[in-house]
């Protein structure tokens, strides 16, 4: 002990110019390489000064402990059963405890996880506290305490996993269940397009479109009359029919958009099955009439590409389920070494409680001595008014 403190001194007066970490390449006058130990004699007033007081022992790059002392740093820290330093212990304990709560924003917590008070198997306060009180089965219950709320912890974890397990695995059953349904839904109205449609020598599909108001074929008369409903229809929100292709109604839905802050009505157009398909998000190219009316055939044909991308999520959809299945089935194996945990806190702190209350035979005790004291005063005041009546 004497030769660690000798070291330690020394190395917090040799305060010569060193150089810092290779990375940073200059001089300092405040930097040391690192101690091997240290000892504290006094208790500060606030938590974190005795958690960060020996910081620069307990660090990367202590080349002292690396090469002198095996890579281990000994913190020592000096206190008295029975003292003063148990008064201290308990008030940063409060100290810790609120800070505590008040970080993790649990200000109603009843377990509090203390923490230790080095990198790794430091005692927490409760410890120091059982150890200065000079009852071992105050340690004992400190020790089981800190051990139950890490169980409690470790617990609460898995349970919280468990459940976003279980709420992946219902979101991504109800996704695939859904995803599945679409499937067979656009299947069934490419399959239904796909026996009514018709080609040309080429074997191009041919743009069977028919519009209401409309007796021509021609695709660019077609075209002018779609962009003047595109430009002046105004539905309210509902959809509204205003042709056909291939049995699938054609329909427009006026919408309000906002756009830099102004408000206008927004016309787009569907071909309607199962579901609505759109080409260009609804909207006509208002520039070629050819183009504006071939919009619903190319919205038809984008069929097959729709189905792809849902069979394509159902594929990694159906690779996570059963991995989600996995976790939400598994249990927590600590319950019963919790729970003979608990039992053994309740069974020692029974005991403690016993120790700390009074025995019964001092106070049967003590009554019998007071029966005995109130039968001599009797006999005493009896005897007095004998001897007076004598005279």
């Amino acid at each position: 002990m004497e030769t660690r403190s000798s070291v330690s001194r020394s190395l917090h007066t040799n305060r010569d110019l060193e150089k810092l970490e290779p990375y940073e390449g200059k001089p300092s006058c405040t930097v040391l390489r690192g101690e091997e130990g240290s000892n504290a004699l006094d208790l500060p007033d606030r938590p974190s000064d005795l958690q960060q007081r020996d910081g620069r022992g307990v660090r990367a790059g202590n080349e002292i402990a690396k090469h002198f002392a095996g890579n281990n740093v000994d913190v020592i820290i000096y206190a008295v059963e029975k003292s003063l330093d148990s008064y201290k212990f308990n008030l940063l304990h409060c100290k810790q405890t609120f800070i505590s709560q008040l970080k993790s924003g649990a200000m109603g917590a009843r377990t509090i996880d203390e923490g230790a008070m080095d990198e790794k198997s430091g005692m927490n306060f409760s410890e120091y506290m059982a150890l200065l009180s000079g009852n071992t089965d105050l340690l004992d219950k400190a020790k089981l305490e800190k051990r139950i709320a890490s169980l409690e912890g470790e617990r609460k974890s898995f349970n919280k996993g468990k459940r976003d397990s279980e709420f992946k695995l219902e979101s991504k059953t109800g996704e695939l269940r859904n995803n599945t349904a679409i499937v067979e839904a656009m299947t069934k109205d490419w399959d239904r397009f796909a026996a009514a449609a018709k080609t040309d020598k080429d074997g191009n599909r041919l743009n069977m479109l028919k519009v209401d108001g409309v007796d021509s074929a021609d695709e660019k008369v077609i075209g002018k009359h779609l962009q003047e409903i595109a430009k002046n229809a105004a539905t309210g929100g509902l959809y509204k029919p205003v042709g056909e292709i291939y049995g699938f109604p054609v329909k427009v839905i006026s919408e309000r958009m906002m756009r830099d802050g102004l408000e206008f009505t927004d016309n787009r157009f569907v071909v309607e099955g199962n579901y609505k398909y759109t080409y260009n998000n609804g909207h006509l190219a208002m520039a070629d009439p050819v183009v504006a009316a071939r919009n619903f055939l190319n919205a038809l044909e984008k069929i097959p590409s729709a189905i792809d991308q849902y069979k394509a999520k159902n594929e990694v959809l159906k690779k996570e389920i059963p991995q989600l299945q996995a976790i939400a089935g598994k249990v927590w194996k600590k319950e019963d070494e919790l729970r003979q945990l608990k039992s053994e806190l309740a069974a020692l702190d029974r005991k403690i409680q016993l120790e700390l209350a009074p025995t019964k035979p001092e106070v049967t005790e003590k009554k019998n001595d007071d029966v005995e004291k109130n039968i001599s005063e009797l006999r005493t005041n009896q005897v007095f008014p004998k001897s007076r009546l004598q005279l």
